[in-house]
């Protein structure tokens, strides 16, 4: 208990006190839900009062001081799948994509703060945070929860949130180690990707939210790689993580992804979590078998203990364990509508439609359940959101506790939408305005009431959930025919998109003005009136490539629809060029490109310099050239020696500029995004010549080429 002493001797202080009986304790974790499920055997009957029906539990050990640590679902809040604690709201933040699509790693950073806040002020020790997996299929089910297709993003992103829920002295994960890029079969499909691929891509993405984020925990995933479970996958959790990386957290398993004792223990696996979930429990009784036959050493079961303690320690678990304590849920409303503006995206603005300062006289808003608030993705990380009402009654700054009463959100075949409602959010910002609203579901209903609006406004809903990927990337039902119509009824119609990831468009070229609002969380209704009417000048960007149409895909289908619970492979031929990458590649030209945006204002960029050596130094000039504020976002690109190279994100620089102003920004690479991962030597290596390198502000919209020569480089794994 001498807190001036390292985290390492700490944990080997107690280390020498446990028993096996209490090491074998702290690496086995169940269900937190009482009585447990129809999905998962229930804890032991001596843990149950102690359950608080969240996503896990492990118990502590009272009589050296070490506490239990109560698990919460997931990155986008405090979530409450299934409402299982009645009347818990929490406040609901944008989706993992919405936040790729701030490129703001320090407002991310904020969003994770108060995400752990939330779990602290509840008594929660572990956030079950840092979602990452490389969106490689855009009709994957948690698309949603992800950071979108490039690993410096995402990484970058995802390293943010997880760093900002740490700050809070709780102890974030990152998931899912590694390649859970899908969710049908992703029980039972192999993720086939070559060494240098992978490492170029989704594990390269990994290391980045490992080095910028230092998560205490890392969640290995459901599906194979390259035909081994993840979770008792040597080279993935030996090799890269623990030798290479040098982590030095724990391993944690998904909920029901434990499908051995002896290898997963062996292949680096540090604890069953939710074991219920399991087939059979591994890590108890088996576990015990195995080290008294040696087929486990003890000093493998002493590794998985040291990894949880020292990490209790660096998170302050020990010293100063959470417990519950009023929120400051005003505070994080503000903070998650902060994150909601920056990342809504203007994808079309054709005659400047927008913003709607002309203050028109009467509006038509059309479908979307706009009356009730803005749509949240299912599963895991679904959040009972703070309620309309009960938000209005917080004291701005002040510091309030959730209260009971259930969340203010309705359900609607399983759906759940945030206050508060855009609706609402329309008539506040257009006081004078007629304001009309037709729920959509009667065609002739809505173009009625378009063609009598001087503006109608389509909320359009494409709903993603853990479990199932979308069977395709159009808009579900007749929303499609439904925006068709109004915008032919009237050629003021503005669409706003509450999506998961990308859609098609087919009525596109009719419709003067599109806006990207993602799952936009507990601030989604105001943000998005807010960037309707001008008060906010949008600066998202695309953080995932938008098809033209799904041929354009590696996978045109999508892989496992058959399989009816028999493995199978899932073979990434577009290997390390993930997303804008491969449409480089394959010359293919997309509905929007991924960085791409727009805004209300003019934005310039001149003067770009670039530089070698060691690795790739960029600056230029910013220059507002608009008469609004505003923020741009100035996008470098490098292309690598050797034929048909397509060009990688190397960094990236967002920049708040007054009219007028002007700014130079400067970025540097990360040497790996230059580098080519050997295999045979197990390094990167950085090959002596010319590269490319590009700015502007999307993967399609670059400025004049530049060259600079790199030093040959080797860095180690």
């Amino acid at each position: 208990m001498n807190p001036s002493l390292d985290p390492d001797a700490r944990a080997a202080l107690l280390e020498a006190q446990m028993t096996q009986d209490e090491k074998l304790r702290l690496v086995l974790g169940f269900f937190g839900v009482k009585g447990g499920s129809i999905f998962s055997r229930g804890a032991p009957p001596e843990y149950q009062a102690e359950l608080r029906n969240t996503a896990g539990f492990i118990p502590g050990i009272p009589r050296l001081g070490i506490p239990s640590l109560v698990e919460s679902d997931a990155g986008l809040g405090i979530a409450n799948s299934a409402n299982t604690r009645p009347g818990d709201e929490a406040t609901a933040l944008p989706s993992g994509l919405a936040m790729a699509a701030t490129w703001n790693p320090d407002l991310i950073f904020q969003g994770g703060a108060a995400l752990g806040a939330e779990a602290r002020d509840r008594g929660y020790s572990v956030v079950l945070a840092g979602a990452m997996n490389l969106a490689r299929d855009p009709r994957g089910g948690r698309t949603f929860e992800y950071a979108g297709e490039d690993p410096l993003l995402a990484g970058t992103i995802a390293g943010a949130e997880v760093a900002g829920v740490q700050s809070a002295h709780v102890i974030s994960t990152v998931k899912h180690f590694a390649l859970n890029d899908q969710e049908t079969g992703r029980r039972e499909l192999s993720a086939e990707i070559g060494e240098a691929e992978a490492r170029e891509s989704d594990l390269l993405a990994f290391e980045i939210a490992i080095e910028r984020g230092a998560p205490g925990a890392v969640m290995c995933a459901y599906n194979r790689y390259n035909g081994v479970y993840s979770c008792e996958n040597p080279f993935l959790l030996n090799e890269v993580l623990k030798r290479d990386w040098k982590y030095p957290g724990w391993v944690l398993s998904d909920w029901g992804a434990v499908h051995s004792t002896v290898e997963s223990a062996n292949s680096g696996l540090d604890q069953e979590s939710a074991s219920g979930f399991d087939r059979q429990l591994y890590f108890a009784a088996p576990l015990a078998q195995a080290l008294a036959d040696g087929s486990v050493a003890p000093a493998r079961l002493d590794d998985m203990v040291h990894r949880i303690l020292r990490t209790m320690f660096v998170r302050g678990l020990v010293d100063n364990p959470p417990t519950p304590r009023l929120s400051d849920i005003a505070g994080h409303l503000a903070t998650a509508q902060l994150e909601a503006e920056d990342g809504i995206v203007l994808l079309r603005n054709e005659g400047a439609l927008l913003p709607l300062t002309s203050h028109p006289r009467s509006i038509a808003v059309i479908g979307g359940h706009a009356d009730i608030g803005v749509l949240s993705g299912g599963g895991s990380s679904q959040v009972m959101p703070i309620g309309h009402s009960l938000a209005n009654e917080f004291p701005v700054g002040g510091p309030v506790i959730v209260l009971p009463g259930g969340a203010r959100a309705m359900p609607l075949s399983g759906h759940v939408f945030d206050p508060y409602s855009p609706l609402v959010a329309i008539e506040t910002a257009a006081p004078e305005a007629h304001i009309i609203y037709a729920n959509g579901e009667d065609i002739a209903v809505a173009v009625s009431a378009a063609k009598n609006a001087d503006v109608a406004i389509v909320f359009a809903l494409q709903w993603m959930t853990e479990g199932s990927d979308v069977p395709n990337l159009s808009l579900p039902g007749t929303q499609n025919a439904l925006i068709a119509a109004v915008a032919a009824a009237n050629p003021r119609t503005i669409v706003v998109l509450e999506t998961g990831g990308p859609v098609l468009m087919p009525w596109l070229a009719n419709v003067p003005a599109v806006v990207e609002a993602w799952y936009a969380g507990n601030g989604g209704g105001d943000a998005t009136a807010n960037v309707l009417f001008g008060e906010v000048n949008p600066s998202g960007r695309l953080p995932i490539t938008f098809p033209a149409s799904e041929d354009q895909l590696p996978r045109p289908v999508l892989p496992g629809l058959d399989a009816h619970g028999a493995w199978f492979d899932v073979d990434y031929v577009e290997g390390a060029d993930v997303g804008y990458r491969w449409f480089e590649k394959k010359n293919l030209v997309p509905l929007f490109p991924f960085g791409f945006g727009l805004s209300y204002g003019s934005f310039r960029i001149d003067g770009a310099q670039a530089s070698g050596g060691a690795t790739i130094a960029v600056s230029a000039n910013v220059t507002n050239d608009g008469s609004v504020e505003g923020k741009e976002t100035v996008e470098a690109y490098a292309v690598p020696p050797g034929p048909d190279e397509p060009a990688r994100l190397i960094g990236w620089s967002k920049i708040d500029l007054a009219p007028g102003e002007t700014h130079r920004v400067s970025i540097t690479a990360d040497p790996r995004l230059v580098a080519q991962f050997e295999v045979d030597r197990d390094r990167w290596h950085i090959a002596k010549g010319d590269y490319g390198v590009r700015v502007g502000t999307s993967s399609q919209s670059l400025g004049d080429m530049m060259h600079v020569t790199l030093d040959e480089q080797v860095l180690p794994p």
